[in-house]
This record gives structure tokens, C-alpha cells and sequence, in this order.
């Protein structure tokens, strides 16, 4: 045991030499930034994945598994603050995170960082889902599963229709919110732009009966952007928008439910992105729908 720990603690401090060299490097060369962060960014990453996992044991023994990723979640969003120096700004002025349970919240997908976005944004009680794949990395695999992620196949219809079914029933049953990137993969883009929707979180919600939370996410791309190696610390607003009620609504409205939602996550993106880029501020997205009367909305944070 001794070993193993002289082992690990050696491995730390190498990491963490090479990680401040680069650091230092940049005040020279610029791009050197960016692999100091991208180091300091995936020690942070496994270092929070790890206490995920023992925190979901921890948090399961005792009966509270539904909180065990908003726990590892902060834990990655302060990590980050002291490593890299980004940090996401979240603006809930109807403070519908800690209010509406359960839903099924929805964001735009940039890059590898929404992972931090979501260590400042994700709510209690609530938990991602992710593709089947995921299961098997060591660290972020082994917490994912220990804290009830939904796995989709998305290999397979068939299997991925069993999996919404399945998120539908556990979101009615425990209260459980769950959080998806409709997008279906990171855009990666400079713009204030998104990709087209996939339908699944709008299935999803209409099946369990539960409202549709947008959270939008400013373009980042001055912060980081992989083609041009750009890596810095700065600050990104996110924009909790009202619940959308899905009451009501079958299979055959989930179409325009899905074009609606966009138009007005995106009206809302190109608003962030102009204020925090310093461009002229664009009309911000108002949503006219009332707040979502779900079966399950707490009248108090929880």
C-alpha cells in the first residue's frame, strides 16, 4: 500500500511541475497556455471523477444517490476556478434550478468544457445522460454509473427507445430531472450558432410529463478553441430560461416543441455572446410561456 501511495504521490508532483513549467512558458509563449490548462484540466477532471465515485458509495448508503453528481459536479466547478481560472456565471433569476423538479433541462453543446459548465449549473436531484460507451472509461465511467447515469445506445434505436422509456418512468418515480445536449454532439464553433436538435430530450419530456428547462451557454470560443489553441481563464454567462410546459403534449407536437425551443435558445445565445464578446447587445428571447406547472414543482429550494 505504502508502494503505491509513494507512487501516486511522485506522480502528483511530476504532473504538477510540468503543469506550472507550462504556465510559466506562456509568458513567453503564448501557446503554452494551453497545454497548461489542458493538463490542469484533466488532473482536475480525474481527480473529481474520483471523488464522484466515492461519494456516490457514500451518498447511495445513505439513501441520497440523486445528489451525488450535483455534489461531484461543484466539487469540478471550484477545482477548475483555482486551476485554470474559468468560471461559469450562472444567471437564474426566477431561480428555476432549485424550484422546478423534476424536468428535463436542455443546453447548447460547444465543447469538452460544457463538462465545467455543468459543475456550475447542475441542479440537485438530477442526473446526464450519456452514450452507452461512456460506461467503460475508468474514472468518469465508474462515477457516471455509481450515480445513476442513463446510458442510451444510440448504436441502437430500439435500445435507445428502451432507454428513454426507462428515464421517462425513473423521472415520474423519484423526482429524478435529467440534463441532455439536444445538439447530440459539440459544435465547436466560433459563432453564436447551434446545430440542429435531436428530438430525444423533447421525447423524453412529453413522455414523463415534465417541462423543458433551456439553460444557453454565451459562445466561449475567446476563452477556448482547440483549431487556433486558444485556452485562457475568463468568465461565461449561462441563462436559466423559463420552464416550457409539455402538459398535454404527444408525440405529434414534439416536432414543433423541438423548432420553438431552438429559435428561442438561440435568440438568447446571440444575446450572451454579444455582451460577453463586447458587441452591440441583440434583443434578448423573451419567453411569453407560462412557468411549467408540473405535477412536481418545489415551492422552495431544495
Amino acid at each position: 500500500m505504502s508502494v503505491i501511495i509513494d507512487y501516486l504521490v511522485k506522480f502528483l508532483v511530476g504532473y504538477a511541475a510540468i503543469t506550472v513549467f507550462f504556465y510559466m512558458a506562456s509568458f513567453v509563449v503564448p501557446k503554452a497556455s494551453f497545454v497548461a490548462r489542458a493538463f490542469a484540466a484533466y488532473i482536475s477532471l480525474v481527480v473529481c471523477a474520483l471523488f464522484g465515485v466515492f461519494a456516490s458509495l457514500v451518498l447511495t448508503l445513505v439513501g441520497k444517490q440523486g445528489i451525488s453528481q450535483w455534489a461531484t459536479a461543484r466539487s469540478f466547478h471550484y477545482a477548475m476556478a483555482l486551476t485554470t481560472g474559468i468560471v461559469f456565471e450562472i444567471r437564474d433569476p426566477r431561480h428555476v434550478l432549485a424550484t422546478t423538479r423534476p424536468a428535463v433541462f436542455i443546453g447548447n453543446h460547444q465543447t469538452e468544457l460544457d463538462v465545467l459548465m455543468l459543475g456550475a449549473l447542475f441542479p440537485k436531484w438530477c442526473s446526464v445522460t450519456a452514450k452507452s460507451d461512456l460506461k467503460h472509461i475508468p474514472f468518469l465511467g465508474w462515477f457516471m454509473r455509481l450515480s445513476g447515469s442513463i446510458f442510451i445506445d444510440r448504436k441502437n434505436s430500439k435500445d435507445a427507445r428502451d432507454a428513454m422509456a426507462g428515464a421517462a418512468k425513473e423521472i415520474q418515480v423519484k423526482r429524478q430531472s435529467v440534463y441532455m445536449f439536444p445538439e447530440g454532439t459539440r459544435s465547436y464553433t466560433k459563432d453564436a450558432v447551434m446545430l440542429p436538435f435531436k428530438k430525444g430530450a423533447f421525447h423524453l419530456a412529453v413522455q414523463a410529463g415534465v417541462p423543458i428547462v433551456p439553460c444557453v451557454v454565451a459562445n466561449y470560443s475567446h476563452i477556448l478553441h482547440l483549431k487556433t489553441m486558444v485556452f485562457r481563464a475568463g468568465r461565461v454567462p449561462v441563462k436559466v430560461l423559463d420552464p416550457i410546459p409539455t402538459t398535454g403534449l404527444t408525440a405529434s407536437d414534439v416536432d414543433e416543441l423541438a423548432r420553438t425551443t431552438r429559435d428561442l435558445m438561440l435568440k438568447e445565445l446571440k444575446s450572451l455572446t454579444a455582451e460577453v464578446q463586447g458587441h452591440p447587445i441583440a434583443v434578448p428571447a423573451s419567453n411569453s410561456q407560462p412557468a411549467a406547472t408540473s405535477s412536481s414543482v418545489d415551492a422552495k429550494p431544495s
